[in-house]
């Protein structure tokens, strides 16, 4: 991208994208400023007063306008601009002339339950303010639930309801939201320069790849020199990357730069909008509560009774929560029910089987995942049963047992439902 120089005498107009209420700037405020810093928060709202709120375009200003506004220099006002590109706040357009031009296109914040689900905003703020405050503004704005399981929808649909005297469409405009990449994490023109010539096939480099390197480099933070390097080290005879060598280089080098600690994602528990209700004191409903609030590293780690996880058990954590963007609970119910089912063996094959088939039915909470595994593990048990009609039963997690509320369950089924909610209490 070629080097522009910012001037006062520099005109832009501002486009509006989005409605801005108390509630967004709230958000601002509170989830984005943490992250950006106060400056790139003044320019956003200073360029919505820009604004003439009976128009979607502002007025010609000048930037000597924001340097009186905001009471700082030029180099700053870039850089508070450049701040709010990188989180999809603003989009910027440039025309070159006697006096340059800018377009700056202003786009809604996300909503909490958006960013709190966000794999990089999410992790970034909670990096930046700490688990303590990052737990306080969870909880401000977690949304409220009402447990409607007893009660009947009864809604009247809208043709239901008014009889159309004419060909009529209804259309929702909903609010425009920028949508966040991580393409500029690594310079790939730099990063090929900087790697030998002829070592890496150029196919090599297809847009899955890239993704990944992306995703890698921004969450164990690597830059692109240091992503050159590791690639060097992974690269086959063939001239083609080895995921699964990178991802365990990056992951390496983060632990030993971080006292051996993991990414916050596989310290992280379900996000609060996915959670039941609480309050539910049933034995599935507190199974479900452990699933819900304990992170699928400690989870794991329960299962190998207190001891850290080997480092492929973990590797395979992180490509459940990083590559396929699992929920943290479904994580939980899958490594539950692989274990149970695999004879305590996490075979990768037999997860990402799984893994894949709940990614493309959306399955997001704990109770979905358990539903589709009891499901499964029904069709399964018929269909064996065709097969083998004298087979012996599969093990199962105790939680698929129907009469888990009854008084009828075996004490090895009893011992085991407690010893799993015991080590969460």
């Amino acid at each position: 991208m070629k080097l522009i120089t910012l001037l006062p005498a520099d005109k832009y107009l501002v486009v509006n994208q989005t409605i801005l209420t108390d509630k967004e700037k709230s958000i601002l405020i509170s989830l984005y400023e943490p992250i950006i810093g106060y400056a790139a928060v003044s320019l956003y709202l200073t360029l919505w007063r820009d604004l003439d709120r009976l128009e979607l375009v502002s007025l010609d200003y000048t930037h000597h306008h924001l340097m009186t506004i905001l009471k700082c220099d030029l180099e700053t006002i870039k850089q508070a601009r450049e701040a709010l590109e990188s989180v999809g706040l603003i989009k910027t357009y440039f025309k070159e002339g006697d006096i340059n031009s800018y377009v700056y296109l202003l786009y809604s914040p996300l909503t909490p339950k958006e960013f709190f689900n966000h794999p990089i905003l999410n992790i970034v703020l909670y990096n930046n303010i700490g688990k303590y405050e990052y737990d306080l503004l969870k909880q401000e704005y977690s949304e409220f639930k009402i447990d409607l399981k007893e009660y009947e929808e009864i809604t009247k649909k809208l043709n239901e309801t008014y009889k159309p005297s004419c060909n009529v469409s209804f259309e929702a405009k909903g609010v425009n939201v920028n949508p966040l990449t991580t393409e500029d994490q690594v310079d790939f023109d730099f990063l090929l320069s900087s790697l030998p010539k002829g070592l890496i096939n150029q196919k090599a480099f297809t847009k899955k790849m890239k993704e990944l390197i992306n995703n890698l480099a921004f969450i164990y933070n690597l830059d692109t020199l240091k992503m050159s390097e590791l690639m060097r080290m992974v690269v086959n005879e063939k001239g083609f990357i080895d995921k699964d060598e990178l991802r365990k280089s990056a992951r390496k080098y983060y632990q030993y730069n971080n006292n051996g600690k993991l990414p916050t994602l596989v310290y992280r528990t379900q996000p609060e909008y996915l959670k039941n209700p609480q309050g539910d004191n049933t034995k599935r409903g507190r199974i479900i509560s452990v699933f819900e609030n304990t992170s699928p590293y400690d989870f794991l780690k329960s299962k190998y009774n207190g001891s850290n996880p080997t480092n492929r058990d973990l590797a395979l954590l992180e490509y459940l929560l990083i590559d396929l963007n699992l929920k943290p609970a479904v994580v939980n119910v899958l490594i539950d029910y692989v274990l149970k089912k695999n004879d305590s063996k996490l075979s990768k094959n037999f997860i990402e089987t799984i893994a894949g088939q709940w990614k493309r039915l959306n399955i997001e909470t704990a109770e979905d995942a358990m539903a589709v595994a009891e499901k499964e593990h029904k069709k399964y048990n018929k269909k064996l049963e065709t097969i083998k009609p004298k087979s012996p039963k599969n093990l199962e997690p105790v939680w698929f047992n129907e009469n888990l509320e009854k008084e009828n369950m075996t004490e090895e089924e009893e011992n085991e439902l407690e010893s799993i909610l015991n080590k969460y209490r």
